[in-house]
Parts: structure tokens; C-alpha cells; sequence
């Protein structure tokens, strides 16, 4: 049990970093149609992959909610306040999206639950985050949106390599998480 819990403390806190770190690279751009923040935002769906593959709904949605209040507080003092708020928005919306995509494909093959629903979910998330940040701006906010998207479905490929590996350290049956074990 402690062991879940610091385990649950070590995700939200985790999900929290990537949500502030994502909110501060998002202002600026590799190039033309790429920001930093397309690099580390897929980790968010990476982490709540694992907590769901891991905890079960509850616990994924705990992680996500958790994250999602530290991260958006965070956000509001280390981010434009408009990227925070857009960043919650978006945030949530595909979170839960991915979290609920994940539970219903959660006995196929190991990657088609990770990788799908990470797929839907990053397109919501991508369209939400930059149509509410930086609409009416000026700023080539479309250009930038198709490039996040890439770059999330480039992460989602790269990070079932970090997925799996976690995957081998669940207990034999996948499809029991630890609080049932």
C-alpha cells in the first residue's frame, strides 16, 4: 500500500513537471512549425498510460486530476497566463479522453492501447491548446498545430519503447493492476 502511494505521489508530481515544463516550451519554437513544448508534452500521456496500466481508471484519473490543479497552478505563475488556461483546458479534456480510449483497448495486443489512444487524444488536445492559446494573436498558431501533432504521433511511437519496458515490470497477468494484486 505505501508502496502505491508513493508511487501515485511520484506520477502526479511527475505529470505536474511535464504540464509546467510543457506550458514554459510552448513559447518557444524550434522552427516555423514546431515549439519545444510538442517534445515534452507526449510524456504526459506516457505518464497516464502507465498509472492506467498500472492503478486502473481510478488511480489514472486521480493522477491526471492532481496533476492537472498542481501543474495549471504552477502554470499560471511560470507561463503566459492565456498558455496556462489553455494548457488546463486541453489538458483535461484529452487526459481523461485518453484515459477513458486506454481502459477499452486495454486487453488487445500491449501497444494498441497506448498508441491509440494517444493518437485520439493528443488531436483533441493539439486542437484545443493552440486554437484557446493563440488564436487572434498573430502568431502561426495552425502551422505550429499541424507540427505538434507530428511530433506527438512521432512520441507516441518513441515512447511505446519506454512503455513496454515499464510494462515488463507488471506482475504476470497485465491485466490485474497493483491494487488488486
Amino acid at each position: 500500500m505505501i508502496l502505491n502511494q508513493k508511487g501515485l505521489i511520484a506520477l502526479i508530481v511527475g505529470m505536474a513537471l511535464v504540464v509546467v515544463i510543457s506550458n514554459i516550451a510552448v513559447s518557444y519554437p524550434i522552427n516555423d512549425r514546431l515549439t519545444w513544448g510538442a517534445l515534452t508534452y507526449p510524456i504526459a500521456f506516457l505518464v497516464t498510460d502507465m498509472t492506467n496500466r498500472l492503478f486502473g481508471v481510478s488511480k489514472a484519473r486521480t493522477v491526471v486530476y492532481a496533476g492537472f490543479l498542481i501543474g495549471v497552478i504552477l502554470s499560471l505563475w511560470a507561463a503566459d497566463m492565456r498558455i496556462a488556461l489553455a494548457s488546463g483546458s486541453a489538458f483535461l479534456i484529452a487526459q481523461l479522453l485518453d484515459i477513458t480510449i486506454f481502459d477499452k483497448l486495454r486487453q488487445k495486443t500491449w501497444w494498441k492501447a497506448p498508441l491509440i489512444s494517444t493518437i485520439i487524444s493528443s488531436a483533441v488536445d493539439t486542437l484545443l491548446f493552440f486554437s484557446i492559446a493563440f488564436i487572434a494573436t498573430g502568431l502561426p498558431w495552425v502551422t505550429w498545430a499541424i507540427g505538434d501533432y507530428g511530433a506527438k504521433l512521432a512520441m507516441a511511437a518513441i515512447l511505446l519503447m519506454p512503455f513496454r519496458f515499464f510494462l515488463s515490470l507488471i506482475p504476470s497477468n497485465p491485466n490485474k493492476s497493483f491494487d488488486q494484486a
